[in-house]
């Protein structure tokens, strides 16, 4: 199975509003790096319930980088975020980086998964495989299931590391006994490709429906096509929908491509439709 028509994650570069919800901040960057921020004596700016309205105001992004300045790691990573993104101020992806790192250094797990998610994707700072990789690794062992994710991701991909796919297995396997959709999603592709573990259709099936159930895009892409098999059309529709609803630009152009292949009149007609209107 190709690529190309399973869609699968790690394959291309996102942007940063569609790939930060799976980060990877770490060892590589992290532990070599001193604390840039000492966190100042006494609570942040705004405490209690004046803090929680002010985070609800239209001044909300001032608060947060006060606190991020007072050393609030919380704040620091989500100004990190902020400045990633360009939400509610300026984007600036060194900066955000910079943001990342403070909060790193503080070991805040999801900072630290996005200092890896920079390093692999240079947002702010110069592509670094290695450490990416190892910022992963760290936040993986620190039980954050995105970071299992992207570091079961860079094991099947070989990224920064050695290829070692029934390691990857097995991290995918306990991001997914969190919940975690996506991961649910790619222990489905271990499964239908046969990767560090027997083929088995029917596992991948299952995984697939728990993904799309759980609302990865992928996993309902992958489980439309499940469904296209059984001859479910009509119902491979609503979740080839979904997917295209939930996914990133360039997933619906595979996703259109896939569809303007299939030989059901139905689905190629009314999921190319489904597709241009997003």
């Amino acid at each position: 199975m190709s690529t190309l028509v399973k869609i699968l994650p790690g394959t291309g570069r996102e942007t940063a509003g569609e790939a930060s919800g799976g980060g990877g901040a770490g060892t590589g960057g992290v532990r070599a790096a001193r604390p840039l921020h000492q966190p100042a004596a006494g609570p942040p700016p705004r405490a209690g319930e004046e803090w929680a309205e002010a985070l609800a105001g239209p001044a909300r992004a001032q608060v947060i980088r006060e606190a991020a300045e007072a050393g609030l790691a919380e704040a620091q990573a989500v100004l990190g975020q902020m400045l990633l993104d360009g939400t509610e101020v300026a984007g600036d992806a060194r900066a955000g980086f910079g943001w990342f790192m403070r909060a790193a250094a503080q070991e805040h797990v999801l900072a630290l998964n996005m200092v890896g998610r920079c390093y692999e994707l240079g947002w702010g700072v110069a592509p670094d495989p290695a450490r990416a990789a190892d910022c992963y690794r760290v936040a993986a062992g620190r039980g954050l299931p995105e970071a299992m994710y992207n570091w079961a991701t860079q094991l099947t991909l070989g990224r920064g590391v050695a290829a070692d796919k029934a390691a990857a297995l097995g991290w995918l396997r306990r991001a997914a006994a969190t919940g975690y959709a996506k991961a649910e999603n790619f222990v489905g592709s271990f499964h239908e490709d046969g990767w560090a573990t027997p083929v088995d259709l029917l596992a991948a099936a299952q995984c697939y429906a728990r993904a799309a159930h759980g609302g990865d895009f992928r996993g309902c892409f992958n489980h439309a096509r499940i469904l296209v098999r059984k001859k479910r059309v009509r119902e491979a529709l609503r979740w080839v929908e979904q997917a295209l609803a939930l996914g990133t630009p360039r997933f619906r152009e595979q996703v259109r491509d896939w569809l303007e292949g299939q030989g059901d009149a139905e689905l190629r007609l009314r999921g190319v439709a489904a597709a241009d209107r997003c």
